[in-house]
């Protein structure tokens, strides 16, 4: 395969837009998700407009099983992947006292858990060819504590600073590890936080597109950036928040999301 790129949650939003932009940029691809359809169509779409090489992989990464059987295929496959982009999360808009367990653990999961593994499983070889790219795919709630929706906050700021440490232990390894900090963003993950109607996402027609983010940071991962926050607004509230007591950050986020 020619410099291949992983992409986790490839089978919608930005993933899906991730796996697109790579592809134009003659990349071949793995894609791994829950929705197989979603990724067959995506497969024939790509190799058809990009004459590139696609392999998909139905799984659900939340399971440790099942992140370890990816694994032992790609490496039956002889894949070295250029790029890993852990891409694939989710949030959930509840008070925390009310929420589903269930729920809240499959998050922890896939936002924290696969992302770290899956990062674990491939950098060894990654280093050992001497180049390649982590994206971990975070969200400007990296930068906040997100009052009925703390689980999602806190897992974001995990894979923030999780991945700028990396960054800095690749160092002169030919490796680098960006983290993308989009917000809020048209894609499918509003309506599976049911979040879609908070106030956060009032004027989701005025929001950037999964496009727009993937570009920026297909782009950034290139660079070699370490965070790459996504628009000129996103960036100066991001910086926004070193100035303003937590409590007050968090005050912020509860009145924004407070669910009806």
């Amino acid at each position: 395969m020619a410099k291949p790129i992983l992409i986790t949650g490839a089978s919608s939003g930005i993933g899906y837009a991730l796996a697109r932009v790579c592809a134009a940029h003659r990349h071949d691809l793995v894609l791994v998700a829950r929705r197989e359809d979603r990724l067959l169509g995506l497969k024939a779409e790509l190799e058809a407009t990009h004459g590139v090489q696609v392999l998909t992989y139905r799984g659900d990464l939340t399971d440790a099983d099942t992140r370890q059987q990816f694994f032992d295929w790609t490496q039956g496959q002889g894949i070295v992947p250029y790029a890993l982009v852990n891409n694939a999360g989710f949030g959930d808009l509840t008070p925390f006292a009310e929420s589903s367990w269930d729920k809240q653990n499959a998050m922890l999961q896939l936002n924290i858990v696969a992302l770290t593994h899956l990062t674990r499983l491939y950098l060894p070889a990654m280093i050992a060819q001497g180049q390649g790219r982590i994206l971990n795919v975070a969200s400007t709630a990296a930068f906040l504590p997100g009052a009925y929706m703390a689980v999602y906050y806190a897992s974001k700021a995990f894979v923030l600073s999780f991945t700028e440490a990396i960054a800095t232990e690749l160092e002169g390894t030919g490796v680098t590890a960006t983290t993308l900090c989009p917000g809020p963003t048209q894609s499918e993950f509003a309506e599976r936080a049911e979040i879609k109607d908070a106030k956060l996402f009032e004027t989701a027609g005025n929001l950037p597109t999964s496009a727009d983010v993937a570009i920026y940071g297909y782009a950034a991962m290139e660079k070699g950036e370490r965070t790459a926050v996504h628009g000129t607004v996103n960036q100066m509230l991001s910086l926004a928040t070193r100035l303003l007591p937590r409590k007050k950050l968090a005050a912020i986020t509860r009145d924004i999301q407070k669910p009806a």
